[in-house]
């Protein structure tokens, strides 16, 4: 069986007697360059089956740890004891009010951080004398700890809505506002030169060259907000909320429910999991010129 056929790597040692004197070295197509399609299955269904498999055998090592009475159930409920109350709270309708809570607050919070922090950094990776003036101050505020701001917001906005919205919103601010600038920063001189060779004005370089080319670096700082926006509403629904999955999970901790504890961590994870991947997909929409992800099974 020759080496295309068997998947094997490229014969580099057969060629001709001349061929190796002149100090040439042959190299024969592999699987990837013969059959590239074939190839580009199997490697996804690989990953695929890895993505799934490693969460499957943790959550089954879990399960007969708990079985077996090897970890307290008690403390640690075995995941057919979360999956069965979650079940139950979701039939019984207990579930829904605490999730819709936090993803009323993360997507509000979030559309206003994004829309800021885009604008802002647009106007700031195109504006040198803007950026001069607002970077050293933004730059400040940024390494404070978002959720040192939460009482800063309480005083500002009472109790409520608006702390959580106002706190989401601040740290995807940030997010996006430096991913926006540093990507018009980053757009390559020779672009810009295009522009200029083809009589491009200001508005029409912004429209034609800084903004699509910047697009793609920006939506990937938008989704890595997505994820931080859900983890930051958690911790503040924990701290002055009376509802949310946050308020459920810390609330069920002091009151010793710690299978409740763990559906609301569920949640929680397939919240940021769907949201960040709904953020990703946007991305993709929008930008159908950038390359793909190739973290997520692209080969």
């Amino acid at each position: 069986m020759s080496a295309l056929e068997d998947g094997s790597a490229p014969d580099t040692a057969a060629a001709p007697d001349s061929t190796r004197d002149s100090g040439l070295l042959l190299r024969r197509p592999g699987p990837q360059e013969t059959r590239p399609a074939r190839t580009h299955r199997r490697r996804r269904a690989l990953e695929l089956a890895l993505a799934l498999a490693v969460p499957l055998v943790l959550v089954l090592l879990w399960q007969t740890a708990a079985a077996q009475q090897w970890i307290d159930a008690r403390i640690y409920p075995a995941p057919s004891t979360i999956l069965a109350d979650g079940w139950e709270r979701a039939a019984a309708g207990e579930l829904w009010p605490d999730t819709w809570a936090t993803l009323r607050r993360v997507l509000a919070g979030y559309a206003i951080g994004t829309a800021s922090g885009y604008l802002l950094g647009l106007l700031m990776g195109s504006l040198p004398l803007v950026r001069a003036a607002l970077e050293p101050m933004l730059d400040a505020l940024y390494v404070v700890p978002k959720l040192a701001l939460l009482p800063v917001f309480l005083n500002m906005f009472g109790l409520g809505e608006g702390p959580q919205v106002a706190l989401v919103a601040a740290t995807v601010f940030f997010f996006v506002w430096i991913s926006t600038m540093a990507a018009v920063l980053a757009v390559p001189e020779g672009h810009r030169d295009a522009g200029r060779v083809f009589g491009a004005g200001h508005w029409q370089m912004f429209r034609h060259v800084l903004l699509p080319a910047s697009l793609p670096a920006v939506l990937v700082g938008a989704r890595i907000a997505a994820g931080v926006a859900v983890l930051v509403i958690v911790a503040s629904e924990s701290i002055a909320a009376t509802d949310g999955l946050g308020h459920l999970i810390f609330d069920s901790r002091a009151l010793f429910q710690n299978d409740v504890m763990f559906v609301g961590i569920v949640c929680v994870a397939v919240l940021g999991v769907v949201f960040s991947e709904l953020v990703r997909l946007a991305g993709r929409f929008l930008t159908p010129w950038a390359p793909r992800d190739r973290g997520r099974g692209q080969s």
